[in-house]
């Protein structure tokens, strides 16, 4: 939408201008410093997660350590404290994500986004020793997930986690033997990380129930990966022991509280809001029979005035009418011969 401007403000709009530009600046530096500090910790982080790794996977023993090695699905238990991966980890994905050795992840070099990698120890499900997990990024401010790009998946026979076998018998006319019937249904996703969905391209601007769906599955799985990213890989340890569940909880708590003061103030603020406008209303209601008051008053006050006037103008119609049968009688009796007046 074009607006309309005067030369001064025009003027003025120049000066903003440069404003949002020294904004930009300072914005584009402060992203550039954040990458570079984010690097720098990134680095002092690797040797603790190397030495956890060793830890949880036995290659480093603790000192009065049992004589069982590492600790048996440290990453699937950490992730299934997690109430939001709680949910989308199904059983049949665990006999997989048992094998998980670690979790990793990277800042992308050459694109906006990052990267998340699980490492696995050799399994029955498939190959892959690395699944990788990679999201591109648009506005790294208020990120807008752009492509998910996963890796494809060599599952050994039989033991694909995104098919479902189902076995029918559908018995044969005229034979007591049955046709066994075998169908592979796709089920969903694994983990639910791969595939990963595609991002969709409604062209008509429909809005279906399917289109919104699929736009909710790639909502969470950006969700997903962030919360592995931001709270999984760091904090592994708390989550396993359960403590992070507990700060957690105290945190959602804590939101929930500050929501409900936010409700209660806005529901004060609506109550004043109608407490004032009833004042309003009742004001004008009062001024309003005030005015209803005088109006009547004036009238019968005006009207009294006007009824003196007319008894009046009554009255001096009659003394004019006397007074003027009095003349004419006079006039009449001055008009009469000599012979005829009275004396």
């Amino acid at each position: 939408m074009k607006v309309s401007l005067s030369p001064k403000v025009r003027k003025r709009m120049e000066g903003l201008r440069h404003l949002q530009s020294q904004h930009d600046e300072l914005e584009a530096q402060f992203l550039e410093e954040r990458k570079a500090l984010e690097a720098k910790y990134q680095k002092l982080y690797q040797p603790l997660y190397t030495e956890r790794f060793e830890i949880v996977n036995g290659q480093e023993e603790v000192e009065g350590a049992a004589e069982e090695k590492g600790v048996p699905e440290f990453w699937l238990a950490a992730m299934k404290t997690h109430e939001v991966l709680a949910a989308e980890i199904k059983g049949r994905d665990e006999g997989a994500l048992k094998f998980i050795n670690d979790i990793k992840w990277s800042r992308l070099q050459d694109h906006e986004g990052f990267k998340l990698e699980f490492y696995f120890n050799p399994n029955p499900y498939f190959k892959n020793s690395v699944l990788t997990k990679t999201y591109l990024i648009i506005d790294e401010l208020d990120p807008i997930l752009s492509q998910a790009i996963g890796t494809e998946i060599e599952w050994y026979p039989g033991k694909c986690l995104t098919k479902k076998v189902i076995v029918k018998k559908k018995p044969r006319r005229g034979s007591k033997m049955a046709k066994t019937i075998t169908k592979i249904k796709k089920s969903e996703i694994f983990f639910p990380f791969f595939p990963p969905p595609r991002i969709p391209v409604n062209e008509d601007g429909r809005d279906d129930d399917a289109y919104d769906e699929l736009q909710d599955m790639i909502e969470l799985d950006y969700i997903v990966g962030m919360i592995i990213r931001d709270k999984t890989i760091p904090h592994a340890v708390s989550w396993f022991t359960g403590e992070a569940t507990k700060d957690h909880e105290a945190e959602k708590e804590e939101e929930r509280k500050e929501g409900v003061k936010e409700d209660v103030n806005e529901d004060r603020d609506e109550e004043k809001e109608r407490a004032l406008k009833k004042g309003v209303e009742d004001e004008r209601k009062e001024g309003m029979e005030d005015v209803t008051e005088d109006h009547t008053e004036e009238e019968g006050e005006k009207g009294a005035p006007k009824k003196d006037v007319e008894e009046e103008e009554e009255k001096n119609q009659v003394e004019k009418k006397k007074n003027g049968g009095a003349q004419i009688q006079e006039t009449q009796k001055e008009q009469l011969p000599p012979e005829c007046r009275q004396l």
